[in-house]
């Protein structure tokens, strides 16, 4: 993963809420396949570390990264972010960005559409420099 692609994915789940809390139990393989539904569902997924837990954060994303297949986009503080790439979700995103294309293509192609406007039939009009 690219910086760029991480400072994306980071503005993305700033806007996010944590979906997801990790107790006192540590990560449980109901919760590690709780949020790999998630992933697949979503892509990006934040998850919240209460204070309970006696685990080191960053352990627990690393484990939980391995358990799911997915890349830590960030760790900070008590907030962990995943993210996990879905190619039929990104098919989608290229299918429905080629219909905009095509659309705007098609709006330009339009008859008329480069024409000037026609003159009204039985108007003349005058010039500043008639005499």
């Amino acid at each position: 993963m690219t910086s760029k692609e991480r400072t994306r994915l980071r503005a993305q789940a700033m806007k996010m809420d944590s979906i997801f809390q990790i107790g006192k139990t540590g990560i449980t393989p109901q919760q590690a396949e709780a949020v790999r539904d998630a992933l697949k569902a979503r892509e990006l997924v934040k998850i919240n570390v209460l204070k309970n837990c006696s685990e080191d954060t960053g352990a627990l994303a690393k484990l939980l990264s391995e358990r799911t297949g997915s890349e830590i986009v960030q760790v900070i503080g008590k907030k962990i972010i995943l993210y996990k790439k879905n190619p039929q979700k990104e098919e989608k995103r290229r299918l429905a960005k080629k219909r905009v294309m095509d659309k705007r293509r098609y709006a330009r192609k339009k008859p008329g559409a480069g024409k000037p406007p026609a003159r009204a039939a039985g108007r003349t009009v005058k010039s500043s420099r008639q005499v």
